[in-house]
């Protein structure tokens, strides 16, 4: 069975993590957020590409929640005496995957191709893809101005309501190589427990992708970032309550219209009742505490396609 997900960071990471313990990791196609990525310090840093690369290969600090485990510090300190670019935490560790990604870019290599050999250095088995080798970046619109998502996210710490948002360059943009065939050759589709506005959202916005969904015949999942109408982390209710106008398991269905036959919401949120255009809504247990709670998490998705194909 071929499982293609669309997923961003660390939310999406964990339930990746849970995915390849219940099926097969090389039958499991990985399209990830780019729309995140920055450039710091000369370096071209990838977020979401990197937190699943991390978590999958066993690397991520779990107590943070982002990173890599056993970090250090010394390298940001001393671009902070500095004066330097150090509002963007960048580990003695993490620099190193940087390192290697700016210089294979920019000795001709797209993000794709950085991504396998990279992906491959670090022992994956799943396949992972940038959504697109394009320049499509997310930018917030609030009541104090229209900022980056990075600076919005984690300069300001994403204290500013959000009005709206766009992603610059994607109407011009391309799938990655592979993205489209992923989607086509799929069995199931699930989209990952991640913001739908700044991880799914920006995915999406590659109109290849979207129309690749969109004439799908296989079902396609998604799985709530929500449990009883709150994000676990991050600003992904405060949104949906603004920008959907709730943060029920409809309104997050919304954020996906015409593109879902079922949802998997958590059992908190249950009493919100039916999910207009969905075929099939799973209550479940949505709270990935751990490796095993992520495997149950998954396999309901995975059952939940099964039975409507």
């Amino acid at each position: 069975m071929n499982v293609t997900v669309l997923s961003g960071g660390v939310g999406g990471a964990r339930f990746l993590r849970g995915l390849v313990g219940v099926v097969e990791a090389r039958s499991v196609a990985i399209i990830g957020n780019v729309a995140d990525d920055l450039e710091v310090l000369g370096l071209q840093i990838s977020p979401d590409l990197d937190s699943i690369l991390y978590t999958l290969a066993g690397l991520s600090d779990e107590e943070r929640g982002w990173g890599r485990a056993a970090e250090t510090w010394q390298a940001l300190e001393t671009v902070s005496e500095l004066g330097g670019e150090s509002w963007f935490r960048l580990g003695d560790r993490d620099l190193g995957l940087h390192l290697v990604r700016t210089e294979l870019l920019r000795g001709g290599a797209t993000l794709t191709e950085a991504t396998e050999r990279i992906a491959r250095a670090f022992g994956l088995v799943a396949r992972l893809l940038p959504a697109t080798d394009d320049p499509v970046r997310t930018f917030v619109e609030t009541p104090a101005g229209t900022f980056p998502f990075q600076t919005w996210f984690v300069a300001r710490g994403h204290r500013d309501e959000v009005d709206a948002l766009h992603y610059a360059g994607a109407p011009d943009a391309a799938p990655a190589p592979g993205v489209v065939a992923a989607i086509d050759e799929a069995d199931v589709i699930l989209l990952a427990p991640s913001n739908p506005y700044v991880s799914i959202g920006p995915i999406l916005a590659v109109a290849e992708i979207r129309a690749a969904l969109e004439r799908r015949r296989v079902p396609c999942v998604a799985v709530s970032p929500l449990i009883g109408g709150r994000a676990v982390k991050g600003p992904a209710d405060r949104m949906l309550a603004r920008l959907a106008g709730g943060t029920t398991p409809a309104h997050v269905a919304s954020c996906y219209e015409g593109l879902l036959d079922a949802i998997v919401i958590d059992e908190a949120d249950e009493a919100a009742g039916a999910v207009p255009g969905v075929r099939q809504t799973v209550v479940t247990q949505t709270l990935m505490t751990d490796e095993s709670a992520a495997r149950r998490l998954a396999q309901a998705a995975v059952h939940a396609a099964g039975a409507l194909a």
